[in-house]
């Protein structure tokens, strides 16, 4: 049985994990640096950081199943 990826879904699997990276990192800078920075300083700083790492690691993992599944 093999799985296979449809440029439909890569797409959707792009988007979705971009956005989960974008809130991910919101979050974390709230955590992190909330209470120095402020709030809303440190999420949209984490928003904006987080997907730095989130995107690359996407992009390996949708490319490491392409090509093993």
């Amino acid at each position: 049985m093999t799985a296979s990826i449809t440029p439909v879904a890569l797409v959707l699997a792009l988007a979705v994990g971009i956005l989960a990276s974008i809130a991910g990192g919101a979050i974390g800078g709230m955590i992190v640096g909330g209470k120095i920075l402020g709030n809303e300083l440190a999420a949209m700083l984490g928003g904006f950081y987080g997907p730095l790492a989130g995107v690359a690691g996407i992009v390996v993992g949708l490319l490491a199943f392409a090509l093993i599944g």
